[in-house]
């Protein structure tokens, strides 16, 4: 069966938009999935099912969230081998040290990446961005708080991606069995 993972932007971070990981993984199994993981408190799960549609996933996803949570929020489905090549096609894979620093930006439209590109004149010295047909990945060398453009990604500029640091995207790819 094929395994997917979700990633749902901007819960459980502040007062709103809450969803308690295990009434998550619930609704998951609910919907007919198996095997599913959650990964810290943030919005992250593995899943099998029998479905090969990650569009299809992502909106019944979002519609049972917005049923059982009152959440509406984007939902960001990725196959096992999207998510591989996000991991796999990195062109600066920072050192451990750097994980919390680097952003991967994930998007269910590879239009919605491209537009990322707009975030380059924010960008500070020792800062990179690398926009790809899979993902964006941003390293903020300075820190999160300090940069502009990791701001703007995880504000406006970013409605409709969502965001997780290096170090969780490898966490991911573990439960999905892929290597990095």
């Amino acid at each position: 069966m094929p395994r997917f993972v979700v990633l749902l932007r901007g819960v459980n971070v502040g007062k709103g938009n809450r969803v308690p990981m295990a009434d998550f993984r619930a609704m998951l199994e609910e919907q007919g999935h198996t095997e599913v993981q959650t990964l810290l408190n943030s919005g992250n799960a593995v899943f099998s099912t029998k479905s090969r549609s990650p569009a299809r996933l992502a909106a019944d996803v979002a519609s049972a969230l917005q049923a059982r949570f009152g959440v509406a929020t984007p939902v960001i489905v990725k196959t096992t081998a999207e998510f591989a090549a996000i991991v796999a096609d990195n062109p600066m894979t920072p050192p451990e040290a750097e994980h919390p620093r680097f952003l991967v930006a994930f998007a269910m439209d590879r239009a919605r990446l491209a537009e990322l590109d707009a975030l380059r004149p924010l960008l500070q010295p020792g800062e990179r961005l690398a926009v790809t047909e899979h993902a964006a990945y941003l390293h903020c060398a300075g820190g999160l708080l300090e940069s502009r453009a990791g701001e703007a990604l995880l504000g406006k500029a970013g409605r409709g991606i969502t965001t997780r640091n290096w170090g969780t995207t490898l966490k991911l790819a573990s439960l999905l069995g892929v290597s990095a």
